[in-house]
């Protein structure tokens, strides 16, 4: 049997704001996609941080074929997963108030690690008709935005990096067999495109190498209050079959938890 493969001629990447983020249309992604499509796809993503397409439907297996073309799948196990795909996790907001929801802060997914995975998709399945959006923000203008004296006093620091929620519901021997703490440098290069991004947030960096927690508070705070410049953001309202992909290494996200009394399923994949 032969398959074939989309054109690229219908797909066009319309930025959202002036910093950040972009929409993609004109693709059906449950369809084979041709290279050309998916190197545009990917330099749209490395020029805008985080991209969205529209009005998608998506099998599981459809959605993970989607997600291999940029990288290796791999999977929260603090998070519930699909029954019988177990490299997708399920995240559901139940219509009950909520008081803390997943990504409920702002951050950068899996900085506690070693080798942070770069990439995350969240496909909606169920969204209610307002609220439980989720934010963005561009890390690479939030660093290059800064004076020249506070980039040189940051090129030389490194970032403590720890997961504290999971640490307090844990044993000391699963703390000692997969940590959640790590150490990275400050400001970042990214790979494909050598800028130069912020590599801190709220949700996880907790004080500089070497510093004490008390000393890196002040200019963490600073730093990311910096960050949170309207003009460095974008904002994205989700509709039933839209896809969000995101690159942690060049953006923050954040749920906003406004949806009390509605269902919002959503399918999340980890990428790289």
């Amino acid at each position: 049997m032969t398959i074939t493969t989309q054109p690229i001629q219908g797909l066009s990447v319309v930025p959202v704001t002036g910093m950040l983020g972009a929409e993609l249309s004109g693709v059906d992604l449950s369809q084979p996609l041709d290279q050309a499509t998916i190197q545009t796809i990917k330099d749209a993503l490395n020029q805008h941080g985080v991209i969205f397409f529209r009005d998608q439907d998506l099998t599981p297996e459809q959605y993970l074929e989607f997600g291999g073309h940029f990288g290796e799948i791999s999977v929260s196990k603090a998070l519930p997963t699909v029954a019988g795909h177990p490299l997708i996790n399920e995240l559901i907001r139940r219509p009950e108030a909520q008081p803390d929801v997943v990504g409920g802060v702002w951050h950068a997914d899996q900085t506690y690690r070693d080798e942070p995975t770069y990439g995350t998709m969240l496909y909606g399945l169920q969204v209610p008709e307002y609220g439980a959006d989720t934010a963005y923000i561009n890390m690479q203008a939030a660093y290059e935005y800064l004076s020249e004296g506070l980039k040189q006093t940051l090129e030389n620091l490194k970032g403590v990096h720890v997961h504290a929620r999971n640490q307090k519901n844990r044993t000391p021997e699963e703390i000692a067999a997969r940590p959640e703490v790590a150490v990275h440098p400050v400001v970042t290069t990214h790979p494909e495109t050598g800028r130069k991004a912020l590599y801190v947030s709220p949700g996880y960096t907790v004080r500089f190498d070497g510093w004490t927690e008390e000393e890196s508070t002040p200019l963490l705070n600073f730093l990311f209050q910096h960050a949170l410049r309207p003009e460095f953001g974008c904002r994205f309202r989700w509709r039933k079959g839209s896809i969000a992909f995101w690159d942690n290494r060049q953006v923050w996200h954040y749920a906003i938890n406004d949806s009390t009394g509605h269902l919002r399923v959503m399918h999340r994949l980890v990428i790289g």
